[in-house]
């Protein structure tokens, strides 16, 4: 899906497609204080630990996601959120099926 996606009502799960033994990725929106990006992760795939300096929001749009927060294992289905805290270590991994995420990070305090 190339063409702008402004004004126009979409299904958030059509945003991002799955592709074999990969991690997509697509920013939809990308402003000086914060961005929301879609993603599609395949069975396996994931996120290696990392930290952010702000709070971050990942709701789950499709399947389900093992995300690790300072060491801490949450299992965050199809229809929740979890927020990860800023400065705080995080990964996240497609264990049990591939998932479809929005990240959204707000870049302020």
């Amino acid at each position: 899906m190339t063409e702008d996606i402004k004004a126009k009502a979409l299904n958030i799960e059509n945003i991002v497609e799955y592709s074999e033994d990969s991690v997509v990725s697509r920013e939809v929106i990308k402003k000086e204080l914060g961005t929301v990006t879609f993603f599609a992760f395949d069975k396996g795939q994931g996120l290696s630990e990392h930290s952010a300096p702000f709070d971050a929001m990942v709701q789950i749009i499709d399947g389900e996601a093992e995300i690790t927060i300072s060491g801490v294992k949450n299992t965050v289905k199809k229809g929740e959120i979890i927020i990860m805290p800023a400065n705080e270590p995080h990964a996240l991994q497609a264990v049990n099926m591939p998932y479809k995420m929005i990240l959204t990070m707000i870049k302020s305090n």
